[in-house]
Formats: C-alpha cells, structure tokens, sequence
C-alpha cells in the first residue's frame, strides 16, 4: 500500500493570505494525483496547518508576521477542490509534523509514501525530513509538478536538498 502525504492545500496557501500564482497552478495536479490514490486502493492523509488567534505572539508570527490559517477560518479549511471527507486530517501548529510520522509509521503494510502540496521549501520538505528520520527504510517521493513553493527559486532548492537525502523527486 503506498500513502499520499497532502501537505497544507489550505486556502490561505492557496490564493489566500499567502497564496502564489504557482500554488494555484498546482491545485489540478493534486486533485488528479488524489484520484489517482484513491482509485487505486490506497491511501490518503492531509496536513492542515493551524494557528491560534495570537499568531502574531508566537515564534512564527513574529518571524512571519501574516495572520495566515488561523484555526477554524476559510483560510485554514483544506481547499473544497482537493478536499475528500474519508481521508483523514491531522492538524499541525508548525512546519512539520511528527504526528504524521507516527501515522505512517503505523500502517504496516506501507511500501512508499508520496508527498505533495504547499510549500515544498517549507512545510513539504520538513515534512518530508520528518518521515526520512521516522522510517528510513521506507522510499519517499516528491512529485514536483504538485508542489509550489515560496518563489519558484526556493521551490527548485528545496528540491535539490531532498535528493540529497535520497528523496525521488519526480
């Protein structure tokens, strides 16, 4: 069985507070690969990043000082295009999530996870960081044409760094 990791399809992400024109452009492609997974029998997990009303108090906030998914607003809500209500969500207050490690690591029959979503130069690679060091027997994949990141430059980057740490980037 293989796992899709759909990183922060938020709408914030998206076209919102923090939304790229490459972000937009990648929505299709993440819709399609979720067919594809789900079509195929195997599975799907979506991230959601999650922030309290004081953001701007936290590390993060004032370091990024965007109000941006803050909990229950239409800017934290997975976007309705991506979305599928069978699959579940793990909430997570920061880039990673070791929570998704822990839910990978639990499915025994998992031959690869796949990682797609926003941003690939943010929360994709730290994700990605996070299952290498939780289970690294287990190939991971990146599938870049459903990945967008900050700039097209720091997307490119995060790339190169995760093939550096035997992450196939497709």
């Amino acid at each position: 069985m293989r796992l899709l990791a759909v990183i922060d399809m938020q709408n914030d992400f998206i076209d919102g507070a923090l939304g790229t024109p490459e972000a937009v452009q990648i929505v299709g492609n993440v819709r399609a690969k979720i067919e594809e997974y789900l079509a195929r029998g195997d599975r799907v997990v979506y991230t959601r990043d999650t922030h309290p009303e004081n953001y701007l108090e936290t590390q993060e906030g004032k370091k990024l000082p965007v109000k941006h998914c803050i909990k229950g607003t239409f800017g934290w809500k997975i976007s309705e295009k991506v979305a599928e209500a069978d699959c579940p969500v793990i909430d997570k207050p920061s880039f990673g999530s070791l929570e998704l490690a822990e839910y990978a690591a639990g499915l025994t029959d998992l031959e690869e996870i796949e990682v797609v979503g926003l941003c690939t130069d943010i929360c994709v690679i730290s994700n990605v960081m996070i299952l290498k060091a939780k289970l690294p027997e287990v190939p991971i994949a990146v599938d870049a044409s459903c990945c967008a990141g900050v700039t097209p430059q720091s997307h490119a980057n995060a790339l190169e760094a995760m093939k550096l740490c035997q992450v196939e980037v497709r």
